[in-house]
């Protein structure tokens, strides 16, 4: 009996630092407009990302961009600086074409002018308003199937409550690589009109 209190003692102890790891990441600031039917309106404000388009299946492009991206706010820049990790890492949704655009986005602190300018040719700093958008969350690992049946579903929601897609699906993911799926968020996020 006392191993199963340790693995119970041991599993909380684990996620509270992780659940604490990630309540501590920076998110890009949004207002909550409306709690709809299983999914959330929100109105963001304008942000700078980096980013980074790969063409490769959703599993090998998730993972390739996230390195190229990693790379530059981990000093491979302009001015070898570091730049704090935020969450989430932005991901269209599974492509039929395999081409990907994956994004950081930057501290809220810094103006575009006072970011490093990239290192690799492959990695670009540009500046986004999603505006109004919709948000499915979903916990556990956000696989090509899992993003696929959350954005199917998102598109279904939307237009059972009188919305538009306005733009492409987005895959949210707010977690480090070793968060496990019970303690794993996720998003599918897209404008609306």
């Amino acid at each position: 009996m006392n191993f199963s209190r340790t693995k119970i003692a041991t599993l909380f102890s684990l996620s509270i630092i992780i659940l604490n790891e990630v309540m501590a990441i920076e998110t890009p600031k949004h207002t909550l407009v409306k709690k709809e039917n299983g999914f959330e309106v929100r109105e963001y404000d304008s942000m700078i990302i980096a980013t980074t388009n790969v063409s490769s299946d959703y599993s090998d492009a998730a993972s390739t961009g996230f390195r190229r991206i990693a790379n530059y706010i981990f000093g491979g820049n302009s001015a070898g600086m570091s730049i704090e990790m935020t969450a989430p890492v932005l991901t269209n949704s599974p492509d039929p074409q395999d081409d990907y655009e994956i994004q950081f986005v930057m501290p809220s602190e810094f103006l575009m002018e006072d970011l490093p300018q990239p290192n690799s040719q492959n990695v670009t700093l540009k500046k986004v308003n999603l505006g109004r958008t919709a948000a499915l969350r979903f916990g556990g690992w956000a696989t090509e199937e899992r993003a696929s049946k959350y954005k199917d579903k998102l598109r279904d929601l939307l237009a059972a409550n009188g919305y538009t897609p306005n733009g492409i699906f987005m895959v949210a993911q707010y977690n480090s690589p070793w968060a496990i799926p019970p303690f794993r968020k996720n998003e599918i996020i897209v404008q609306i009109k």
